[in-house]
């Protein structure tokens, strides 16, 4: 068997994790909490062992969103990654923040119940264009001469830019 390995983190490379297990049960969950948690419709998460998880740099930021549950920011620019029971084994990573977040399909939904009435058409809508395939303002210039994310790979050494003030 192949050692498997995964990695992620921020959106500025403050944190940044991995884990060497495979995740099981990735999901969409729809609930209210996580809308808001991520800031969109449905959260995508990737529950792996907490025994096979761990942080390569930085710290988490934590919001306790229950008495049961919180989740891991990063403090510096604010992207959301982690979802925790901090009772229980697994640890749920935010499948956005992964470095490749297309490896890792979900399998099945939560939170029906709060699911966006529009979230069945998504299929149906013109989706053929690339980012700034048409961009009359010349954003993609500017995005790309000034952009603060980090690459979508582990750096051994990463310092973000401050934010223009």
């Amino acid at each position: 068997m192949e050692p498997y390995s995964m990695s992620g983190g921020c959106q500025c490379g403050a944190v940044r994790f991995a884990f060497d297990a495979p995740p099981e049960n990735v999901h969409v969950c729809h609930c209210r909490m996580c809308q808001k948690a991520v800031g969109g419709p449905f959260a995508v998460i990737c529950p792996v062992l907490k025994s096979s998880f761990r942080v390569t740099r930085g710290a988490f930021s934590w919001f306790r969103s229950s008495d049961l549950a919180r989740r891991g920011f990063c403090s510096n620019c604010g992207t959301p990654m982690i979802f925790d029971y901090p009772d229980f084994p697994d640890i749920g990573v935010l499948v956005g923040a992964l470095d490749q977040p297309g490896c890792v399909p979900p399998v099945v939904q939560y939170g029906i119940e709060s699911r966006v009435p529009w979230y069945g058409y998504l299929p149906d809508l013109p989706g053929d264009k690339p980012t700034y395939s048409e961009d009359p303002m010349g954003f993609l210039p500017r995005i790309t001469a000034s952009n603060r994310q980090h690459p979508d790979h582990d750096t051994e050494h990463w310092v973000p830019r401050p934010a223009d003030r």
